[in-house]
């Protein structure tokens, strides 16, 4: 019997107070859900800005004390909860969400048993669509979007799946890690985070394998997230540094050019979209 409906994790580092929108979005619900803050900065100062939300029975903090990465902190929570919580939230900390979307994503996977992971439409701030389902990456789509952003704009919109609408229920091999829902069986079945990945991989890795164990992963457009979504890659070049060895990691670990399961993958993503 699982003791919560729902769990999630935020990993921190440094966090400035835009992680109290995020912590207050979670805990604003009847659910009987249970959030960990998993806490990467060199010190305990957030352990201390943090400390009214603490205090909340519902609320675990955990302090590593190092920087071990994005899906390693998740991963600390994860194996925390994996045999008492069916459902468990992958949370950023530049998130915020009214208190009926829990309740509808968790309705939605209760209904779909295949369902291993869901996304919502996620918005930026003046409600703008973030493009964040997305077809598995080609080399070409990875690194043209981040070095030539303005180039290319046909097959890069085929990339982000726009021609969807994105107005309607999807398969997607590609969500964003910044909000996503696990079904915990479909982990047990397809793994935890890869903590070979520091940060920016994880969660196409991630969402593949649970497609590769027979479970599907959808983008649920009828509830929204806010995302501030800061790019730090594009401001930062030791953080670019780490999203080039990040992609560098993936492709050399699911193929390059010669990816045959990335193109039966994303063909039938493409064909289902017509046919809808």
């Amino acid at each position: 019997m699982n003791e919560y409906q729902l769990t999630a994790s935020i990993v921190l580092y440094k966090n400035d107070d835009l992680v109290k929108q995020a912590i207050e979005s979670f805990l604003k619900t009847t659910l009987k859900v249970k959030l960990y803050l998993v806490d990467n900065s060199p010190t305990r100062e957030l352990q201390t800005k943090l400390a009214a939300y603490i205090k909340d029975k519902r609320i675990e903090y955990i302090f590593n004390g190092a920087n071990i990465g994005f899906g390693a902190g998740h991963n600390v929570a994860i194996k925390k909860i994996i045999e008492t919580s069916a459902y468990h939230l992958v949370l950023n900390p530049d998130v915020s969400f009214d208190a009926a979307i829990l309740p509808e994503l968790l309705h939605y996977m209760q209904a779909h048993n295949n369902v291993g992971v869901v996304m919502p439409k996620v918005l930026y701030p003046d409600n703008s669509v973030q493009y964040l389902a997305k077809l598995l990456p080609r080399p070409f789509d990875f690194f043209v979007i981040r070095f030539l952003p303005f180039a290319f704009k046909k097959s890069q919109d085929v990339f982000r799946l726009k021609q969807s609408g994105y107005n309607k229920i999807m398969n997607v091999p590609f969500l964003s890690g910044c909000f996503l829902i696990f079904n915990t069986g479909a982990l047990k079945k397809a793994g935890l985070f890869d903590e070979k990945i520091f940060m920016y991989t994880e969660d196409i890795d991630i969402v593949r394998r649970i497609i590769s164990s027979s479970y599907k992963s959808v983008f649920y457009p009828y509830a929204h997230i806010y995302h501030h979504h800061e790019r730090k890659s594009f401001k930062n070049l030791k953080v670019f540094g780490i999203y080039l060895k990040s992609a560098l990691y993936y492709f050399n670990k699911w193929g390059w050019f010669f990816d045959a399961e990335r193109r039966k993958i994303n063909r039938l993503t493409l064909d289902q979209l017509k046919q809808s």
